[in-house]
């Protein structure tokens, strides 16, 4: 048997824009509660929840944001980051996520490549002032007319702009969202979905978990991500399900507190989160027992971090998700009663109506089962395209509509996927994807650095994490760890800063010339 397979189900593809499947929702369960902000100790039901979301929309049709016009949001965690994700769907403005962890050189870029009309963002957070970093790109972002940051008087002046008046007519396929991901030549890419991708995707998610109005699902992970906007928000929406908010990020005491509090029935992580969580001295003292299922993503979950999410958490119908941001982003789900070793040792199977392939990365010929490839989908999930960018989508989405992952895998007998490495050298540290060839041209700007590869080695808690590897100008005087990180700080987001640094004399080669990426993973693996 070859390695391909296609979703069926009883259940067809929601035909809605974001703003209907919410209307149904409303009209269901109008009095059930929609949000839970638990540090400002803030909610909604689903009536003031809609209420809310159109006063937003009306502020922002107001304010000259139209139809496909882009609206970034730079925020944390918080509801306003719910209210401007479900305002711009409703009037069919493009909803730009702006990962809070940029530094000004990737925030300017961001804006000018989308054309971000209106900005809404958070005023700081953990050391970033963003209000500083807007002033201080602003001149350089022709399209930027206005900045927005949420708990300031801006905001309610926002708000104070909402005037009732018609909402534009929708397809269920206008853009929607742009979500950036890392750039393998030192810039991202913008991921553009539509109402179709997310909303479809994040129903079946929570369908393959049994959502259903009475679910309550606690949401640690960055909004940010396909992770909390699409598998959180949406996969809650479309069931009448309740979105809790436990911090602004991710603390593992807050999370667990929010947990017992609301009496949450389902918790998001990355496997990190959930060892954070397991970590904490006083775990013991959450009273966890409302919770049933919950996901984790991101990279392979350990068999014994599995073992006690099941059993100490109460999470007995945990689900393990595989995906990316250009397919919306869940291809591949673990169901419900699956065994431990498939949840642990597999990323699942396909989700409904869609297809996965895994083909010869040279021919492109479908390999047979139980032989690694290249891993493919197709389906409702896959992008629209990156933004602006026809070449990179051409090489990303081939004429069959097939979305190429560059992760390698195998399928199984039984069609779960393993997936067994990546083709591209990409690191994946606590669940953000990092290309080494970005952080790689920015040390190459480093004036004592004449090489440098990057690669990433294990860790036990991120699963990986990023080495450099450096032939120093003068090997009398290479630099030092501390002071590549000083380097990169406030320059590189904090997660793509290297952690450990080996100088070397050179890199092993091969033949033609291209650097053993895997020779330096494996020698300084322990790193």
């Amino acid at each position: 048997m070859n390695s391909y397979t296609h979703g069926t189900g009883t259940t067809p593809l929601l035909g809605d824009t974001i703003g209907a499947s919410l209307d149904r929702a409303v009209a269901a369960w109008p009095d059930r509660e929609a949000l839970v902000d638990v540090p400002s100790g803030r909610r909604w039901t689903y009536a003031r929840f809609a209420a809310d979301v159109d006063e937003l929309a009306y502020a922002l049709l107001a304010s000259g944001v139209g139809k496909g016009d882009r609206v970034g949001i730079w925020a944390v965690n918080c509801p306003e980051w719910v209210l401007v994700q479900y305002a711009t769907a409703r009037i069919g403005a493009i909803m730009v996520n702006i990962n809070p962890a940029y530094r000004t050189h990737e925030v300017e870029y961001v804006l000018n490549q989308a054309g971000i009309s209106l900005l809404v963002a958070s005023p700081s957070h953990k050391g970033s002032d963003y209000r500083a970093m807007v002033e201080q790109v602003r001149g350089r972002c022709p399209a930027l007319r206005e900045a927005v940051f949420i708990g300031d008087p801006g905001w309610d002046a926002l708000l104070a702009r909402a005037t009732p008046a018609p909402f534009p007519e929708l397809s269920c396929d206008d853009p929607i969202n742009i979500q950036y991901t890392s750039g393998t030549t030192g810039f991202p890419k913008g991921a553009t979905l539509s109402h179709h991708n997310i909303l479809n995707n994040g129903y079946f998610v929570g369908e393959m978990i049994a959502y259903d109005e009475r679910d309550r699902v606690c949401v640690p992970v960055p909004f940010y991500h396909c992770f909390g906007m699409v598998m959180g928000n949406l996969a809650a929406t479309s069931h009448g399900a309740c979105v809790v908010i436990p911090a602004p990020s991710f603390d593992p005491a807050a999370t667990l507190r929010a947990v017992a509090q609301e009496r949450c029935t389902s918790l998001y992580g990355v496997p990190a989160m959930f060892i954070a969580e397991l970590d904490l001295p006083d775990f013991a003292a959450y009273d966890l027992s409302s919770l049933r299922t919950g996901i984790m993503a991101g990279s392979p979950c350990p068999v014994e971090v599995m073992k006690r999410v099941v059993a100490e958490m109460n999470m007995t119908e945990v689900s393990i998700c595989y995906g990316m941001t250009e397919t919306s982003p869940v291809s591949t789900q673990t169901r419900r009663d699956d065994d431990l070793e498939h949840r642990t040792g597999t990323v699942g199977r396909v989700l409904p109506h869609l297809e996965v392939k895994v083909v010869d990365p040279v021919s492109g010929v479908t390999q047979p089962r139980g032989t690694a490839g290249e891993l493919c989908t197709r389906g409702y999930s896959v992008m629209l395209g990156y933004w602006e960018e026809p070449e990179k989508t051409a090489e990303a989405v081939d004429p069959g509509r097939w979305m190429h992952t560059g992760d390698l895998a195998v399928m199984r007998e039984d069609g779960y996927l393993e997936i067994v490495g990546r083709i591209k050298d990409m690191i994946i540290r606590g669940g953000e994807n990092i290309y080494p060839r970005e952080i790689e041209e920015f040390l190459y700007t480093h004036p004592r650095i004449a090489d440098v590869q990057v690669v990433g080695v294990p860790h036990e808690r991120y699963g990986e994490e990023v080495l450099a590897c450096v032939v120093p100008r003068d090997p009398a005087d290479p630099p030092s760890l501390a002071e590549v990180r000083a380097f990169c700080e406030g320059r590189l987001a904090h997660y793509k800063i290297p952690s450990g640094l080996r100088i070397l004399d050179a890199f092993p080669m091969t033949v033609s010339g291209k650097v053993r990426k895997v020779e330096l993973r494996e020698r300084y693996g322990t790193a």
